[in-house]
């Protein structure tokens, strides 16, 4: 409609959640009439972020190194292990500023429907680190839909017969909600209320 290039910007921007071909329209308008240093800076970081960013070698989390920030933290409890399904759980949980033990980003949730079994969200690499680094408590905050649900019960067996003591985040999550949007306080009710499974 506008051309070859400012099409594709706006085809390009409906990649993002919750953008549509209007939102889309919109910013990608505004970027080109209203603020070509942002447009500009949006793209630059948007490169570097794609060329540098990866995936923590410990907990799978989004990076710049090796390993996170948190991983290597020596202050944070190194016997807790907190396993969440993205990134996003696991930014709203360290804004909650209640936990401070580890993690492990699963990346997903079980779906055998959509062919999504244990190896393709990383229980393999998660029940090894189980074995090799001495965790006493796995700490299960998937999200409270039928598949974290699934998923958190298939670790906590795998879990409970490595010996290791494994509880769920309490329930002050809403059922269905998701991690990312629950806020801070709510957070810290449902770990300080966790219970064994």
């Amino acid at each position: 409609m506008y051309g070859p290039v400012i099409d594709e910007l706006i085809e390009a921007l409906r990649c993002l959640p919750g953008v549509g071909p209007k939102s889309a329209q919109r910013m990608a308008l505004h970027l080109l009439e209203r603020d070509r240093p942002g447009a500009e800076r949006l793209a630059a970081s948007l490169n570097d972020a794609s060329s540098k960013v990866g995936r923590c070698r410990s907990c799978r989390t989004l990076t710049e190194n090796e390993h996170c920030a948190i991983c290597m933290d020596a202050g944070r409890d190194h016997s807790l292990l907190c396993v969440l399904e993205t990134p996003a759980d696991l930014f709203a949980i360290e804004q909650s500023g209640t936990y401070r033990g580890l993690y492990f980003v699963l990346l997903g949730h079980l779906s055998p429907i959509d062919g999504i079994g244990p190896e393709e969200i990383g229980i393999p690499q998660l029940l090894q680190r189980l074995s090799d680094d001495n965790i006493q408590e796995l700490i299960l905050a998937t999200n409270l839909t039928v598949e974290g649900e699934a998923t958190a019960f298939f670790i906590g067996e795998k879990a409970t017969a490595m010996g290791v003591a494994v509880s769920r985040i309490a329930h002050g999550v809403p059922l269905g909600g998701e991690l990312e949007y629950v806020d801070g306080g709510t957070l810290a009710h449902a770990f300080s209320s966790r219970k064994k499974l």
